[in-house]
């Protein structure tokens, strides 16, 4: 399958790929933007890093590369923010698209932590066998 797509959705694009897996930067991103609401792309980074789930530190462009991705496939909506006293600021908005695209993401992710699980447990369980021949 190329880059982007899968089996269960076929040309549409989607993330089942793992593009973004080692860092879990968009299952994390939706998860906040469904916390905590309409976002501004500052909040977002600050919470992104607070949440991270591995310790590589997510980068901003990451972040804004992944909004743009998010938002490219209908997962995310964003609007200009022109009530404060500085710049207009982009604010970012989960879609029903985007909750049910992080459900997706709960049933990869919990598939990922059971073979995790598993393969630790095989790794672990060579500590008992003898080295091969």
């Amino acid at each position: 399958m190329p880059r982007g797509h899968c089996r269960r959705h076929g040309t549409r694009p989607c993330s089942c790929a793992m593009g973004n897996l080692y860092r879990f930067v968009e299952p994390v991103l939706l998860y906040l933007l469904k916390k905590y609401g309409p976002s501004h792309g500052y909040d977002l980074a600050k919470a992104l890093n607070e949440h991270a789930l591995t310790d590589a530190a997510i980068e901003r462009a990451a972040l804004y590369r992944t909004l743009q991705q998010l938002e490219a496939n209908g997962h995310v909506i964003s609007s200009w923010d022109t009530s404060g006293s500085g710049p207009a600021r982009h604010i970012y908005r989960l879609t029903e698209r985007g909750e049910e695209h992080l459900r997706e993401w709960q049933v990869v992710l919990t598939n990922l932590a059971r073979s995790m699980t598993r393969f630790n447990g095989e790794i672990a369980a060579l500590e008992n066998e003898p080295p091969p021949a």
